[in-house]
């Protein structure tokens, strides 16, 4: 029986040049992500360039690389550089050149901050291929790794106590020295080598004892303000309603570093935040609002506070910032860790609805609680209690149901499946600008899969 197959011949001369044109299917992201590129105002990075020396890779390319890299889970440059000469759609991107590793890494951390004007464009670019208008938004927190060990954290107390014993240490080797002609020494120290390092260490630990003591007193004016505003807002209740507050007085803070107090050596911006599994990480809060019916990020930032509810205020303010064309943001749904009645009471003020539990529910509610509404409120109730009454009622939670729906997907996807689970540099500054890229990324590869 003769066997009829396919002929290979990796010794075939084309015929023709071949087309890069021909290397992909028509309906491909690294096609969608070039043509989107395309049309961003890339004007303010063109600029940059001298013109001198050598020919540099045009924005268009590296950020087309960028994109497409972060949106398929290649986040290294050297990775990055490798894939344009194994992967064809890198090299399609790339249109057959291979920018190395120092350009891509050195472009990327250079050009951060100019990119976040085009996360706002590539929205815009998304409502006019009628894939985005806004309605509902769901906010949410996730924590990413630094790029730094929590075991390179240096707490105050722990400064303290080995500052002291490396003090100590440094006055011992002077005295070594000073009797090393009487004294027979070791031939294995290196008197002189071994006071250089304890002093180089001496050194690191005054540098990390100085920002935590930037950032005790940062606190300190943080809490203090909030206990004057709770002592006025204590005084005033008692004048209008003549009685003594319930409840006791607001204790005032204590300024100074505490011990637990801590700087990380690597990334001395990140912070060390409680984990879900009950333990610690080193890493940065993540911020990220998405609009419900297309899960594209709209709004996103980076803090190092674990505090969920403190960054309800700058994402609201970022919010109210968009362009009126992307339309108007009716509903807010957030989880428990935003609450508060301020938060509430500003959403309600810009116009939003909001859906934000005053705490976490419990799963499996019995059946018949799903389905009933509680009673009616008074008409003039206060509108927090009427937010909090709405959240019992069904519609109230099928409304809120979204909410897991839409942003915690996105954050799962960003991380077990695009495999985003740190970030790749280091500072507030440069992870709030790879926060702004994986955000763009992902936005890229869902209106890929929107557009169909």
């Amino acid at each position: 029986m003769i066997q009829k197959f396919i002929p290979t011949n990796r010794d075939q001369q084309y015929l023709f040049r071949p087309s890069i044109q021909d290397w992909l299917p028509e309906k491909h992201l690294a096609r969608f992500i070039i043509d989107i590129v395309s049309q961003l105002n890339l004007q303010p990075l063109t600029e940059t360039y001298a013109g001198k020396g050598f020919k540099g890779y045009h924005p268009e390319i590296l950020i087309s690389l960028l994109f497409y890299g972060y949106a398929t889970g290649v986040f290294s440059s050297r990775k990055i550089e490798k894939a344009t000469y194994d992967s064809v759609a890198f090299r399609f991107i790339s249109a057959n050149t291979h920018p190395d590793h120092d350009t891509i890494a050195t472009f990327r951390k250079r050009f951060l901050q100019q990119l976040k004007p085009l996360f706002v464009e590539i929205l815009m670019l998304a409502r006019e291929m009628g894939l985005l208008k806004l309605g509902k938004v769901s906010l949410d927190g996730t924590e990413v790794k630094a790029n730094a060990s929590k075991h390179h954290a240096l707490s105050w107390d722990h400064a303290c106590k080995l500052e002291q014993q490396l003090k100590a240490e440094v006055d011992e080797l002077i005295r070594l020295a000073e009797q090393a002609d009487s004294e027979q020494i070791s031939e294995v120290m290196d008197i002189p080598e071994e006071l250089c390092r304890r002093q180089d260490r001496l050194e690191a630990i005054a540098q990390a004892k100085i920002k935590i003591e930037e950032r005790a007193a940062q606190r300190y004016a943080q809490e203090q303000k909030e206990h004057e505003e709770k002592v006025a807002k204590r005084r005033e209740k008692a004048e209008s309603t003549g009685k003594k507050p319930r409840g006791p007085k607001p204790k005032p803070p204590t300024a100074g570093p505490r011990k637990n107090d801590q700087v990380n050596l690597t990334d001395e911006e990140s912070r060390i935040m409680p984990s879900s599994d009950k333990g610690f990480v080193q890493v940065y809060n993540g911020q990220a609002a998405v609009d419900v019916d297309t899960m594209l990020i709209i709004k996103a930032h980076i803090s190092q506070s674990p505090n969920d509810k403190r960054e309800f205020t700058q994402t609201l303010a970022s919010l109210n910032e968009l362009p009126e064309e992307l339309g108007k943001i009716e509903v807010m749904l957030t989880d428990a860790g935003h609450y508060s009645d301020a938060n509430a009471a500003s959403c309600m003020q810009s116009g939003m609805e909001p859906f934000i539990p005053p705490n976490r529910d419990k799963h499996s509610q019995p059946l018949v609680e799903r389905f009933i509404d509680p009673a009616p409120l008074p008409e003039n109730a206060e509108p927090i209690d009427k937010m909090r009454q709405k959240l019992k009622t069904v519609e109230g939670r099928k409304v809120y149901a979204e909410r897991k729906s839409t942003v915690e997907p996105v954050f799962g996807i960003i991380k077990h499946v695009l495999g985003f689970w740190q970030f790749f540099l280091r500072g507030l500054e440069a992870v709030s600008g790879e926060w702004t890229l994986v955000s763009m990324a992902w936005n890229l590869k869902r209106m890929f899969s929107l557009n169909g």
